[in-house]
């Protein structure tokens, strides 16, 4: 309403000042013809190529806020999207909604676009924002795709950074997932404390799979056949058979998304070997048989 009255006592000043150096405009009879058609309010989308203080799910255009990708900011937008089709009709998707999964399909393609790779294989979150329900019911259909730095694999709480990830996973870089020496609490899995490769360690990053599309209580249904999915990967990254001698080689860890970026549509399971007889002191990246044996 502010910038709606700021218009308007402008428009009546120059009215004012107008009148005392022209002729005086006779009556016509018609008193809105004289007056300029105001613009068309415009709806508000947020910026793509921009870093961010905070990341929301929900962007009311009142808070709204950008900061300079060079000083210490929480995420990036990669791409500002916009619905179409029957996705624009109706009531605004949420999760689990065919609408959210592609939109988010387009946020990963972006994201990895962006970045030079597949944004699960380090540490790096990809949130989707929406519009506000009253902005969507006012016209706005844009979603938005944020990346984010996380603690670790563990922790995938968004931590601040100073620069922008363009590029991240191109060469070598600190945030990719290599080598693990896992903390057991018993016989469970407690965290995974990153080191490097030539340290003494149990544990080495594989790969990523995408699983099938099937709800999350199907899927933590399924470990054994998650399981069996990674153990491929670690073959194929070790050089090593996939066969039966496979299980007596190498186990697995594997990381899930969560179940809210499942039902967005996020079905990257993250893979890592895991040794349990005995602690590696390289990659077994191409190691072979020799390097990776029967125990």
């Amino acid at each position: 309403m502010r910038r709606w009255l700021h218009v308007l006592a402008l428009a009546g000043a120059a009215t004012a000042v107008l009148a005392g150096c022209v002729q005086a405009h006779r009556a016509d009879g018609d008193l809105i013809d004289d007056w300029a058609a105001l613009p068309a309010p415009r709806l508000f989308v947020p910026a793509t190529d921009a870093c961010l203080p905070r990341l929301t799910t929900v962007v009311a255009a009142a808070t709204y806020e950008t900061v300079d990708c060079a000083g210490s900011h929480l995420a990036e937008t990669v791409h500002v999207g916009t619905f179409t089709g029957p996705a624009a009709l109706g009531a605004r998707p949420e999760p689990g909604t065919p609408a959210l999964r592609t939109a988010r399909a387009e946020c990963d393609q972006r994201a990895r676009e962006m970045i030079g790779g597949d944004w699960h294989a380090a540490r790096l979150t990809l949130n989707i924002a929406l519009p506000t329900v009253a902005a969507w019911g006012a016209g706005a259909r844009w979603f938005r795709c944020d990346l984010a730095e996380t603690d670790s694999i563990d922790n995938t709480r968004p931590v601040n950074r100073v620069g922008s990830l363009r590029g991240a996973l191109v060469g070598d870089n600190p945030l990719v997932h290599r080598c693990f020496d896992p903390k057991l609490i018993g016989q469970n899995l407690n965290y995974m404390a990153p080191v490097l490769c030539t340290e003494q360690h149990r544990a080495e990053f594989v790969g990523v799979y995408e699983e099938r599309d099937m709800s999350w209580t199907e899927f933590t249904r399924g470990a054994p056949a998650t399981h069996r999915r990674c153990m491929t990967l670690i073959a194929a990254f070790a050089d090593v058979p996939d066969n039966a001698e496979l299980p007596y080689r190498a186990g697995s860890i594997f990381y899930p998304p969560s179940q809210r970026e499942w039902e967005e549509g996020d079905r990257g399971v993250r893979c890592f070997l895991w040794s349990d007889d005995r602690k590696l002191n390289r990659s077994v990246r191409g190691a072979g048989p020799e390097g990776l044996p029967v125990t």
